[in-house]
């Protein structure tokens, strides 16, 4: 009897190490080495596409954001299929990461709309940081931009956050991406005035200026004969980072000049006629 108890007992010893032990032990040791060699070749493929990003002079955002997103798909992947080693069924669990990545990018939509702008600006670069630019209605320089949002400062030190896809869906005007500006500038004087004086003094003015380029060389003409005034056109190009300096300063010599040269500057005014009514008739 005993002979027989060590028997059976032996027998289901080697059962449960042949049936179950070893080949879930075999499958278990299979998908460690799976993850471990997956998690390996993932690295291995980071650093490749960051040091192609980099080479590429793509914008250390969008790098640091790519290899984020690609790290945490290919550590699923190793996952899913180290967890196919252990005879796990992997279609549902793949159904399931779709559905709930479906579901938080129906919840995400306007973020995910803000992040695909945010990517095509530092692709694209329509601006960097530094530049003067309008977008949205707001004017301001470029302090920051992310993948969500582009952050401006404006000309009185506010700070203005502009969703992305707002800025790329909008009109952009970028004030510094060439390196010249011309200003344009109205003068009006009145019909009484020299009209050859007044022109000559603003050629006067703009050759003094140090500021005014020479080339491209600047413009003055006579633009309109409008109601109260002779309107002079004045177009000089200056250096982007000398334009509102130079305009301010353009403007108060212009009308200091002219005052002491004699020129009019008109101004709206109404002239008031009265007629006396003749009643000596009644």
């Amino acid at each position: 009897m005993d002979s027989l108890n060590e028997l059976q007992n032996s027998i289901s010893a080697q059962d449960i190490w042949s049936n179950y032990l070893l080949p879930w032990g075999t499958q278990i040791i299979i998908a460690i080495l799976v993850f471990i060699i997956g998690r390996f070749i993932a690295k291995l493929l980071l650093k490749g596409v960051n040091g192609a990003l980099t080479k590429a002079k793509v914008d250390p955002i969008l790098t640091n954001f790519v290899s984020t997103v690609l790290n945490a798909l290919l550590l699923v992947l190793v996952i899913v299929i180290s967890l196919s080693q252990l005879g796990l069924e992997t279609a549902s669990l793949i159904t399931l990461l779709g559905a709930a990545g479906l579901a938080v990018g129906l919840a995400l939509k306007d973020s995910l709309s803000h992040f695909a702008a945010g990517v095509m600006l530092i692709l694209f670069r329509p601006f960097k940081v530094g530049d003067y630019v309008e977008v949205d209605g707001v004017a301001g320089s470029v302090d920051r931009i992310t993948i969500f949002s582009t952050r401006l400062k404006t000309p009185d030190n506010r700070v203005v956050t502009v969703p992305n896809s707002n800025v790329f869906g909008n009109t952009m005007v970028n004030f510094s991406e060439e390196s010249t500006r011309r200003l344009d500038l109205i003068i009006g004087i009145s019909y009484g005035s020299d009209l050859l004086k007044a022109k000559q003094i603003l050629k006067d003015i703009l050759e003094a200026e140090p500021r005014v380029l020479k080339d491209p060389n600047y413009t003055v003409g006579v633009s309109e004969l409008a109601d109260s005034s002779v309107n002079f056109v004045v177009r000089p190009w200056v250096n982007a980072a000398d334009y509102w300096a130079t305009k301010w300063d353009l403007i108060e010599r212009i009308k200091l000049t002219f005052d002491a040269q004699g020129i009019e500057i008109p101004f709206p005014q109404m002239d008031v006629h009265l007629h006396k009514e003749d009643t000596s008739a009644e």
